[in-house]
C-alpha cells in the first residue's frame, strides 16, 4: 500500500533522526536549490518527503533476502533539466525482475513528471554495499544519487569489526556549478568544482563551509562502506595517520581481507574496509583526491583550505580542523589484481584465455562520440525489453542496431574490453547490469588469473590495454554494459547484452504499472521530457 509505505519511511526518520528507508518507502524526486559547497544551484534530489530531499539521497537499507517496495514519485518541473526520470539499483541482480533494473530505454520508459512508479523486487542472495541513481541521460550528475546497503546477519567477516551502521557509510561525489546538460554540451573533459564527501565539501576559492565529520570512539573497529557516486573522476582515498585500511568487500562481494594504505576507487565502485580507531584522540584529515584536479585548484596543493577533504574525529576531540599531514608515499594501493573473493573464487570456464564464449569489444572515440566495435550507442525510442516482449528476440533485429549482443543461456562469456589508442578519457570504469563478473585480467596487469580473480560489477579499461571479464549467463533479460563516466555513456559508450531473449517473457512477467510507463511517456510534449 503506498500510504503505508510512505508512513513507514517517515516513521524511520522519526525513530533514527536520519533519512533512512528500510525496505519499503517513497522516494520523492524534486527540483531544489542547494549549496553543498557554498555555491547555490538548481538540483535534482530524492527525499522521503519533498521537503526533506537531500544530497546524497536517503540511505536505503535492508537485510539479505529482503523484499523491497520503493515508490518513486516524480514532481520534477525545472525546464532547464529533464523532467522525467528512472532509478537504477546499482549492483542488484534483479533476477526475474529485469523490468525493475531502471535504465531508461533499456528496461523501461522514464517516469513522467506528476506520475509515480513502484519498484518492487527481492534481493535473495546478495549482501554488501550498493547505491542507487538516476539512469536517464546525465541526470544523476545533478544530484539524484544515494547509498543502498544490504546487511548480512550471518556475515562471515563480522568478527573483524565492531560497528557497521548508517554512520559508517561514506559517499564520494563530484559536484559541478553548471547543470549536467551544460557540462555535456560544452564538450571535452568534465572538470568538477568540488569533491563532496557525505554531501559536504569546499571548492577552490570558495567559502569555508562545513566539512563532513565522521565520528569514531577510540578502541573500536569500524566497517566503513565507501561508495563512489562519481559521474566522472576516480579518487585516491586515504585517512591521515591510519595507514591500515583492511578491505573485506568489493562491489557487494566479500573478499579475502587485504590491508592497503590508500584506495583508488573508480566511478560506481564500492569497498568495505575496516579501520581500527587506535590513534591518539584527535582530528584527522580524510582525503579524496580526484584524478582530474578541481577547477581552480592551486598548483601542487590538492587540499588547500580543506578541498577534497573530510574529518575523522575521535570522541573527546575538539571541534577544530585537523593539522595532520599525509604520508609522502603509499606502499599499497587497492587494485583489482590484489583482491580475491572470499567464497567460490575460481573464474567460470576453462583456465586459459579463450576458454569460454569470447566477445571482443574495441573501445574507441570519433568526435563527438565514443564507440564499441565502431558503433556508438543511441538510445532507442522503444526500450529493448519492450522490443523483446513484443516478439523480437534476435539481437540483429533489436534496436539500437549493432549495439545489442545476443547471449545464450547458461554459458560462460569472456569479454575482452580493448582500449584502443583513441579511447580518450580513460580509465573507463565499465559496469555490467544484472551480474558480477570475474576480472581475469585487470587493466594494469598482463597476467591472467583464473584461480581467484576479484569478482565485482565495475572495473576500469584503459587506452592501450585490455581488460578481460567472465560471467555466466544465468539471468535472462537485456542488461546494460557501459562506461560509468556518465558523460561518456551519454556520448555512446555502451552496449546491451540480450541474455536468453527467448525466455525473458516467461521468466520476467511485467506488471501493469510497467506497461503503462511507455504510453504515458510517449504522450509527453518535448518540453515535458
Amino acid at each position: 500500500m503506498r500510504f503505508s509505505l510512505a508512513s513507514l519511511a517517515i516513521h524511520l526518520i522519526y525513530v533514527y533522526g536520519l533519512d533512512v528507508i528500510r525496505n519499503n518507502g517513497s522516494l520523492h524526486i524534486v527540483n531544489k536549490q542547494l549549496s553543498p559547497d557554498g555555491f547555490e544551484r538548481p538540483t535534482v534530489l530524492a527525499g522521503v518527503t519533498p521537503n526533506s530531499a537531500s544530497f546524497p539521497g536517503p540511505l536505503i537499507i535492508g537485510d539479505k533476502g529482503d523484499h523491497f517496495n520503493l515508490n518513486v514519485i516524480n514532481t520534477l518541473n525545472q525546464l532547464s533539466m529533464n523532467q522525467t526520470t528512472s532509478i537504477h539499483w546499482h549492483g542488484l541482480f534483479q533476477k526475474h525482475t529485469n523490468y525493475q533494473d531502471g535504465p531508461s530505454f533499456v528496461t523501461q520508459c522514464p517516469i513522467a513528471s506528476n506520475h509515480s512508479y513502484l519498484y518492487n523486487f527481492t534481493v535473495p542472495g546478495q549482501a554488501g554495499t550498493f547505491w542507487y541513481h538516476s539512469h536517464l541521460g546525465v541526470q544523476y550528475c545533478d544530484g539524484l544519487r544515494g547509498a543502498l546497503v544490504i546487511y548480512d546477519p550471518q556475515d562471515p567477516q563480522a568478527y573483524l569489526y565492531d560497528v557497521d551502521d548508517e554512520t559508517t557509510v561514506i559517499t564520494l561525489a563530484d559536484w559541478y556549478h553548471s547543470l549536467a546538460l551544460q557540462v555535456l554540451a560544452h564538450g571535452g573533459p568534465a572538470i568538477s568544482n568540488a569533491t563532496l564527501i557525505n554531501g559536504q565539501g569546499r571548492y577552490p576559492g570558495g567559502p569555508d563551509v562545513g566539512l563532513a565529520v565522521i565520528n569514531v570512539h577510540y578502541g573500536k573497529r569500524y566497517r566503513f562502506r565507501l561508495i563512489s557516486t562519481s559521474c566522472d573522476p576516480n579518487y585516491l582515498f586515504s585517512i591521515d595517520d591510519h595507514p591500515n585500511l583492511t578491505i573485506i568487500e568489493a562491489d557487494g562481494v566479500s573478499t579475502v581481507p587485504v590491508t592497503v594504505n590508500q584506495i583508488q576507487i573508480y566511478a560506481a565502485q564500492r569497498y568495505s574496509f575496516v579501520l581500527n580507531a587506535n590513534q591518539p584522540v584527535g582530528n584527522y584529515w580524510i582525503r579524496s583526491v580526484p584524478n582530474t584536479p578541481l577547477a581552480g585548484t592551486p598548483p601542487n596543493d590538492s587540499f588547500a583550505n580543506g578541498i577534497n577533504s573530510a574529518i575523522l574525529r575521535y570522541n573527546g576531540a575538539p571541534n577544530t580542523d585537523p593539522t595532520t599531514s599525509p604520508p609522502s608515499a603509499f606502499a599499497v594501493v587497492a587494485s583489482d589484481k590484489i583482491l580475491h573473493p572470499l567464497r567460490n573464487p575460481q573464474a567460470p570456464g576453462e583456465p586459459f584465455p579463450g576458454g569460454a564464449h569470447v566477445i571482443n569489444m574495441s573501445i574507441g572515440f570519433t568526435s563527438p562520440s565514443f564507440t564499441i566495435n565502431n558503433i556508438s550507442f543511441v538510445s532507442p525510442s522503444v526500450p529493448v525489453l519492450l522490443q523483446i516482449l513484443s516478439g523480437t528476440h534476435k539481437a540483429q533485429h533489436l534496436l539500437p542496431a549493432g549495439s545489442v549482443y545476443g547471449l545464450p543461456i547458461n554459458q560462460t562469456i569472456e569479454i575482452n574490453l580493448i582500449g584502443s589508442s583513441t579511447a580518450v578519457g580513460s580509465p573507463h570504469p565499465f559496469h555490467l547490469h544484472g551480474h558480477t563478473f570475474s576480472v581475469v585480467k585487470a587493466f594494469d596487469s598482463e597476467v591472467f588469473n583464473f584461480q581467484n580473480p576479484v569478482q565485482r560489477d565495475t572495473t576500469p579499461v584503459v587506452a592501450g590495454n585490455t581488460t578481460t571479464i567472465r560471467f555466466v549467463t544465468d539471468n535472462p533479460g537485456p542488461w546494460f554494459l557501459h562506461c560509468h563516466i556518465d558523460f561518456h555513456l551519454a556520448a555512446g559508450l555502451a552496449v546491451v547484452m540480450a541474455e536468453d531473449a527467448d525466455d525473458v517473457k516467461v521468466n520476467d512477467p511485467v506488471p501493469a504499472e510497467w506497461k503503462a510507463l511507455c504510453p504515458i511517456y510517449d504522450a509527453l510534449k518535448p518540453s515535458q521530457l
